[in-house]
């Protein structure tokens, strides 16, 4: 029986880094003829999803009723609002919105503004509640 958790530890290691995933987050861009917001899916599971946003113009005030959505920019800078309060992201900002918050922002610089949000649980893109 011991000879058989050797073999059981090497099969949960494969299986813990067969989707381990390495990106160069800068080699990411937005598309050239880019209008106003686009989404790159960088990962996906039960428990989160990872995107790269960009965002031209604006992202219009919404909330996420069953989702966290945690942010860090990377490029860019813009006025974002969280709640009732409105306040300047720049790359190495972290901001963290909690579930039926609403929130949006405003790009304030020539380059797109680009971060990485990461939506929990498992975000499918249903969960975006339009607020006035």
């Amino acid at each position: 029986m011991k000879r058989r958790y050797p073999l059981l530890l090497l099969a949960l290691l494969a299986a813990g880094t067969a989707h381990a995933q390495k990106l160069l987050l800068s080699e990411i861009q937005p598309p050239a003829d880019l209008d106003n917001i686009h989404v790159a899916k960088l990962n996906s599971d039960k428990n989160a999803s990872d995107f790269i946003v960009f965002v031209k113009k604006y992202v219009p005030l919404h909330k996420h009723v069953l989702h966290t959505e945690t942010l860090y920019i990377l490029e860019g800078t813009g006025v974002m609002q969280l709640g009732d309060e409105e306040f300047e992201v720049g790359p190495g900002d972290y901001i963290k919105v909690p579930e039926g918050t609403p929130h949006g922002v405003r790009t304030t610089s020539t380059v797109p503004l680009k971060a990485l949000s990461v939506q929990a649980p498992e975000f499918f893109g249903k969960d975006r509640v339009p607020v006035n």
